[in-house]
């Protein structure tokens, strides 16, 4: 799935939480994070060509093929990479065949594709059931290109907004001891201010600022 909404929404905070709520425990070894950019390629990603200190040039496995690999030798505990900005880069580049193996419909062996670097002849790679993605994607950004639709038919997107009710309030009051008269001038202010930007025909509800800005931590 992706997480979409303007920034300060939460969508990292709450990524590494759904992807601990998939382990079922707190395990930094089974969460892998990494961040899309426009530079990022499939050679980055998934397996390319690396210069070694030998003087030569290696095949080496990028974070997708690694996580898929641990995945695969552990069948009975659960893998989760979360991409950042997942939007920043070009999907059908970086995830190459990638993008076909992480379907519902493809996760086993007999589905397995040669990728476009293999380590030995007639090596076939598959996206085991118990790996999972999970996305975010700052919709605020004007500078990126719209996602690429079959990134679209293989993720669940979900809307992240501005939350400033009563349980944001109690939270903050409790963990910080904020007085409350002034967290409701903040939620005022803040709320007022997203109105204004959601009615700007130069920007629109996307480039709302959100409760992390006003949020402790």
């Amino acid at each position: 799935m992706i997480l979409q909404g303007p920034p300060g929404t939460g969508k990292t905070w709450l990524a590494r939480r759904v992807a601990y709520a998939l382990i079922g425990q707190r395990d930094e070894s089974k969460v892998r994070v990494v961040q899309f950019h426009p530079n990022l390629s499939y050679e980055d990603f998934i397996r390319g060509w690396r210069p070694s200190g030998e003087g030569r040039l290696v095949l080496v496995d990028g974070p997708m093929m690694e996580i898929i690999q641990e995945a695969t030798v552990d069948p009975s505990s659960k893998y989760v990479m979360v991409i950042e900005e997942i939007n920043r880069g070009n999907p059908a580049q970086i995830f190459g065949e990638m993008l076909t193996l992480i379907e519902v419909g493809k996760r086993t062996p007999s589905e397995a594709m040669e990728l476009s670097y293999r380590k030995k002849s007639g090596e076939k790679v598959y996206v085991p059931d118990n790996f999972y993605l999970i996305g975010t994607m700052n919709i605020a950004d004007r500078s990126l290109a719209l996602v690429d639709l079959a990134l679209r038919r293989r993720f669940a997107f979900f809307d992240l907004e501005p939350i400033l009710d009563s349980t944001w309030e109690n939270w903050v009051h409790e963990k910080n001891g904020i007085d409350r008269l002034f967290l409701n001038e903040v939620r005022g202010r803040l709320m007022r201010l997203n109105q204004e930007i959601s009615e700007d025909r130069s920007l629109g509800s996307q480039f709302s600022v959100g409760h992390s800005y006003v949020t402790p931590s």
